[in-house]
């Protein structure tokens, strides 16, 4: 299977436990693989064939922008169900990042992988 990616994706948003946290946006930084095949858009040249990532990208920008959860691991679930469900991908890759959220790490976050099936 193809893999179509979108790497370093940064949405400012309102995430964690902390009241400090509930106050303030903070960065995410995704990183998605998704399984799609792409022998269909690649014969025929047609931007209306592929898996369009700047309309992924867009709508996962618009979600998580406005989204409020306490748990990266709740906002990793949702994108990846908007990705399989949205766009028709078969299974998706997703890693999402928090700069800055341990003293000393670069970031912590989670990853996660899901399918269609």
């Amino acid at each position: 299977m193809d893999h179509v990616f979108i790497e370093g994706l940064e949405i400012e948003a309102l995430i964690g436990i902390y009241d400090w946290e509930r106050r303030i946006r903070q960065p995410l930084v995704f990183d998605i693989e998704m399984a799609f095949d792409n022998r269909i858009p690649a014969a025929t040249d047609a931007i209306a064939d592929t898996l369009n990532y700047k309309a992924v990208s867009n709508r996962i920008v618009e979600y998580v922008s406005q989204s409020s959860f306490e748990l990266v691991e709740t906002l990793a679930e949702r994108v990846a169900q908007i990705v399989l469900t949205e766009f028709g991908v078969e299974r998706v890759r997703l890693k999402l990042s928090k700069p800055g959220a341990v003293r000393g790490a670069r970031a912590v976050g989670v990853m996660i992988e899901r399918s269609a099936s």
